[in-house]
């Protein structure tokens, strides 16, 4: 049964090197509990909250790079609730209603579908600290509270209810992850740095919240076991109340924590400590001329513009280095994109992992030349040599060897020794690859393969056109 999804991702703005109002270190992880804390982080009374600025450019990016439209204007506000990982019992965060702007509005993100889940807003917000429970939530006889990652920078992104199965909810996920990656904030290198909450109702029932889920897959899963769960209710004739969820990983079910907040519950009101936050359009500009396309985006144009399959593209636009290289190279010789690519994504990518290779010469000429080679069908170990040469700063020219032997020759021999090959060829257009074989080993080393291969192709149209 299709469902309409809305999601509420927070994402840690692992980049910073400093917590959102204060100078505490942004990486609290494998710190001692409570240890990576400060007066400011923790609102012991007194103290005053700085805004980071650093953190605005990096929200900024991420909207700008989700087509959203970013404020002139936003405020921050205080969320007022007790719970015991807010040490201030409130939350500084954006509002974006009753005047109170949010960071962005508006944006989008594409789905490998075509479909567009739209994003509401964006609004930049401290995280609070983190409850450990001795068990499972239910079962635990007591809660353990470590206040080190309180304070620590999030932008949060709240999508449109335009999901509909759990699938899409992941694969959304994952593309966000992607385009953060792309933006040089690496998500993936943190355990819980995306973190989802999911608004989810069907047809005919009210809008359950199951809250703080990690892990992609973890979504999907908490997402299918709502809906069956909703989906029974309401096949039982049972009303499916607004509520608050979580999400047990251990037991693979939701339970039910309260009933769902309403808006005013939570007392907003503005921060009175952090004047209103202005971005100004010379650093949207300035934001703008430094964004990549994400890597969705670059794979589409490389299809578009040189037909180079998608999943090579996509292997390209995700690492940094290629994507440079291939960019700067096309821009030289756009008729070899195609080799270019395919050099990329095996051949180099495979010598980087071997040779643990951290930075890739600049030289696209000679990059150029091993493209040619392996294009002109140059053995694989002979381009490895080349590509080894590249890596370790030598020049590098391929120089074309011309066959020195008849071609021609080649094949009759091939086919009078092999007759049985060349019947089967003339049936099944695919054998002509058993015949290739045989006449590579014939061959002398640096034989053009591609002239060898027509040779190949002619000698049997002659032999159907004879018979």
């Amino acid at each position: 049964m299709k469902a309409k999804i809305g999601l509420e991702i927070h994402v840690q703005i692992v980049s910073l090197k400093t917590k959102l109002f204060c100078s505490c270190s942004a990486d609290y992880r494998d710190k001692p509990p409570n240890t990576n804390v400060c007066p400011v982080c923790l609102g012991l009374p007194g103290t005053l909250p700085v805004l980071n600025e650093k953190a605005v450019e990096e929200a900024a990016k991420i909207a700008l790079a989700l087509s959203a439209k970013i404020n002139p204007t936003s405020y921050f506000f205080r969320k007022n609730y007790f719970y015991p990982d807010l040490a201030k019992n409130f939350q500084i965060t954006q509002y974006d209603k009753a005047g109170g702007l949010p960071l962005a509005v508006g944006g989008y993100l594409r789905l490998s579908n075509g479909k567009k889940v739209r994003i509401s807003r964006m609004h930049l917000e401290e995280d609070p600290g983190r409850i450990y429970y001795e068990a499972g939530m239910q079962e635990a006889r007591y809660s353990l509270i470590d206040y080190n990652r309180h304070g620590v920078a999030l932008v949060e992104i709240v999508t449109e209810p335009d999901i509909e199965t759990p699938k899409e909810a992941r694969e959304f996920l994952e593309r966000l992850a992607s385009l953060l990656e792309d933006l040089g904030i690496p998500v993936s290198e943190y355990e819980g740095a995306i973190r989802c909450d999911a608004n989810i109702s069907l047809k005919g029932g009210s809008r359950v919240e199951v809250k703080n889920i990690t892990g992609f897959s973890a979504v999907e899963k908490a997402l299918m076991y709502e809906i069956t769960r909703q989906n029974n209710l309401l096949k039982r004739g049972i009303k499916v109340v607004r509520e608050t969820r979580h999400w047990d990983e251990r037991r693979r079910i939701t339970i039910s924590l309260r009933k769902k907040e309403v808006e005013e519950e939570y007392r907003y009101f503005p921060e009175p400590d952090l004047p209103p936050l202005s971005i100004g359009e010379g650093l949207i500009r300035k934001l703008m001329s430094r964004l990549e396309k994400p890597a969705e985006d670059a794979a589409e144009e490389y299809e578009k513009l040189y037909g180079i399959d998608r999943t090579i593209g996509l292997r390209i636009a995700k690492e940094k280095r290629l994507r440079r290289l291939f960019e700067g190279a096309v821009r030289k010789a756009p008729e070899m994109a195609r080799p270019l690519a395919a050099l990329l994504a095996n051949e180099v990518v495979f010598l980087m992992k071997r040779r643990e290779v951290g930075e890739l010469p600049e030289d696209v000429d000679g990059l150029l030349e091993v493209a040619k080679a392996r294009a002109e069908g140059v053995d694989r170990e002979e381009i490895m040599k080349m590509l080894e040469g590249w890596i370790e700063g030598r020049a590098v020219k391929y120089e074309r060897m011309e066959a020195k032997i008849d071609l021609e020759a080649l094949v009759e021999e091939v086919f009078s020794e092999n007759p049985k090959a060349v019947e089967e060829a003339l049936r099944n257009p695919k054998a002509i690859n058993y015949l290739m074989g045989l006449a590579v080993k014939k061959a002398e080393k640096g034989v053009d393969k591609r002239e060898l291969f027509a040779k190949i192709r002619e000698a049997l149209d002659r032999r159907r056109g004879a018979g």
